[in-house]
């Protein structure tokens, strides 16, 4: 789904002769532009939204995972989503002693191939309001149409998480920015 920024920043590349590919494939997320040329774990470094983020994938070994090929759709959740979980499940999680359920819980967030927005309303609209993706975790995650303009991702618990930032294209797939922790049964 285009935000009004990305479509004004592709008539104003058309305007001016550049091409709209490439000045609209730059997005902003937590104050540093996010290159297609960089992988998710490039980008998500560089965003100040992502830090605990960034340190989870760190605690969990998964850096070198989510710097393969791809492609994959990693589901972002910000800091502040990490900072709503209960009590100090945040720091639980990040003790070595727990870093197979860390695994579990940040492999939720992350579904193989490259589902931009356009793609995952398609498969929303082919699955009757609802597209089931399944995780590397093996587990499922839901997606859902709230609104005419916004997408949510419900985990196997019922909680909900709506996409803030769409579509920020990867050299290994794409992200989009959550407002919320997903958790596997």
């Amino acid at each position: 789904m285009p935000s009004a920024t990305r479509i004004l920043g592709a008539a104003f590349a058309l305007l001016l002769g550049i091409s709209a590919p490439s000045f609209a494939a730059e997005v902003t997320v937590g104050g540093a532009a996010m290159l297609s040329t960089r992988n998710i774990v490039d980008n998500a470094a560089s965003s100040k939204d992502h830090v605990t983020l960034v340190q989870a994938v760190k605690a969990a070994g998964l850096v070198e995972k989510l710097t393969e090929k791809g492609p994959m759709t990693v589901f972002a959740p910000v800091n502040s989503a990490f900072a709503a979980l209960p009590g100090s499940v945040i720091e639980g999680l990040l003790k070595p002693e727990s870093k197979s359920e860390l695994i579990r819980v940040l492999s939720y967030h992350v579904v193989a191939g490259k589902l931009t927005s356009e793609e995952l309303e398609k498969l929303i609209k082919d699955g009757n309001g609802e597209a089931k993706l399944t995780t590397l975790a093996g587990n499922m995650l839901y997606a859902r149409k709230n609104g005419p303009r916004n997408i949510m991702v419900s985990d196997e618990k019922g909680n909900s998480a709506n996409i803030s930032v769409y579509d920020v294209l990867q050299s290994n797939g794409v992200i989009h920015v959550v407002d919320r922790v997903l958790l596997p049964k």
